[in-house]
């Protein structure tokens, strides 16, 4: 059985559902009401119906998009490539700047997915508040008041005066800081 066939059958068996329910046909006892399984069946006659129209339509809109593909002119298609190659390269840029910017404040890699904007001031305004946004992430930061980077500090510490009080070794001293019971 072709795909024409079936959708045939398939129609008949949705319009003879539809003429049982509204000639109340049925076996149900009051006349008036159809049974479960008629409506049952009524409703899948109906939907294999309305998908045999969808992919029908699906097809025809498919091969309108592929006609009027190859209606176009030559001018046409490269103003439509110019367009997507536009596209991709303001994209592009913006990318580079949102990038630049989060280098020069220091904005963190998984952070650049909140800077927002279409002009660089914009993004930096965007960048300067996810820096108020995140302090205890950029507290410690090597950024001076106006957010531009600063040269680290050193933490230099000299060998000869440690910061800490060395453990005692001196097993004697050890042996009378043990309690006795």
């Amino acid at each position: 059985m072709t795909d024409e066939e079936k959708q045939a059958a398939e129609k008949a068996a949705a319009e003879k559902a539809a003429a049982d329910a509204a000639a109340g046909g049925g076996d149900s006892g009051d006349g008036d009401t159809p049974t479960p399984e008629q409506e049952a069946a009524k409703w899948k006659a109906m939907s294999r119906k309305h998908e045999a129209q969808a992919k029908a339509n699906a097809d025809a809109a498919k091969r309108l998009a592929e006609l009027e593909e190859a209606n176009k002119t030559e001018s046409q298609k490269l103003a439509d490539k110019a367009t997507v190659a536009e596209k991709r390269a303001a994209d592009a840029e913006a990318k580079a700047t949102r990038y630049e910017v989060a280098a020069e404040l220091g904005i963190q890699a998984k952070h650049l997915k909140y800077l927002a904007g279409a002009t660089r001031e914009e993004i930096e305004e965007s960048a300067k508040g996810i820096l108020a946004d995140f302090p205890e992430t950029y507290a410690g930061s090597d950024k001076d008041a106006s957010g531009k980077p600063t040269r680290p500090k050193e933490r230099l510490r000299s060998g000869a005066a440690p910061d800490e009080e060395p453990d005692e070794t001196d097993p004697r001293k050890l042996a009378a800081m043990v309690p006795r019971l």
